[in-house]
């Protein structure tokens, strides 16, 4: 998403040129590619594929939507495993329209994560809940800090449920570092993700995710604390802009790479 102006094709020969050898991948551009011709896409050319974003949208009431939004699930889990990826992002949905239960809607999420979290271990995948930054509770996540997101997870065995450690959404939060140690203490940083916070936020404030080291957030400092409780695995740079999504995108990820090395590297 970070250089989603680039088709797979193109994305995937920007990686190769730059020695960029891992991929964190979103389903629309997978299924608009088509996900067998995406699978050997990446296969061919050598790149991992870190996660595949998004499930979730696990708050609905009405039992009709509730099914559709578990079917949507089990098949982003059988993508995830076709693309050879262990690890699913999930964006658990925010509140039903007129609804203020969020006590509610998180227990819904918890009744989801039952059936999913068995379903994406048969598949060798893992579930990772994304706690967002509070400003998107009402209409896009409910979960809000790692604490909440770890209070669902760990419900379910680590290999079925874990955490996304993001630090655009989690910055703000005092907590936020004892709680990655939390994490990291049960196996439960699944992926870790960089984006900045850049204001002021945009209309929407959905594209606000800032290039890393515009911002406000010390990188080495986050990478520091998921370093210290464990984690090892790869650093995803994600970034919903669209000033940025309005430049070459080649350019971009070139950029993008550098900042990464200057500011996490």
């Amino acid at each position: 998403m970070t250089v989603k102006q680039l088709s797979l094709p193109e994305l995937v020969d920007a990686c190769g040129q730059l020695g960029v050898t891992n991929v964190g991948l979103w389903r629309e551009p997978v299924q608009s590619h088509g996900l067998e011709a995406t699978a050997k896409l990446v296969r061919d050319a050598g790149l991992t594929v870190t996660t595949l974003c998004r499930g979730g949208f696990l708050t609905a009431v009405e039992p009709d939507e509730r099914a559709r939004a578990l079917d949507d699930n089990r098949r982003a889990v059988d993508e995830a495993a076709a693309l050879g990826t262990d690890t699913l992002v999930l964006v658990s949905g925010g509140l039903p329209a007129g609804s203020k239960d969020l006590h509610g809607a998180r227990e819904r999420i918890a009744e989801a994560l039952a059936v999913l979290g068995p379903y994406a271990e048969e598949h060798g995948v893992r579930l990772a809940i994304e706690p967002l930054h509070p400003m998107f509770a009402s209409d896009r996540c409910v979960v809000s800090t790692l604490a909440q997101a770890l209070d669902l997870a760990e419900r379910f065995p680590a290999h079925q449920v874990g955490v996304t450690v993001d630090t655009y959404h989690i910055w703000w939060d005092d907590t936020a570092p004892a709680q990655i140690a939390r994490a990291g203490a049960g196996g439960r940083i699944h992926t870790f993700q960089l984006a900045d916070w850049v204001t002021p936020l945009p209309a929407g404030v959905l594209t606000g995710r800032g290039q890393i080291g515009d911002g406000s957030i010390d990188m080495r400092e986050w990478k520091g604390y998921v370093e210290a409780a464990g984690y090892a695995g790869a650093i995803e740079v994600e970034l919903f802009n669209d000033v940025l999504w309005a430049r070459d995108g080649r350019e971009l990820l070139a950029e993008t790479a550098a900042r990464f090395v200057e500011h996490a590297g």
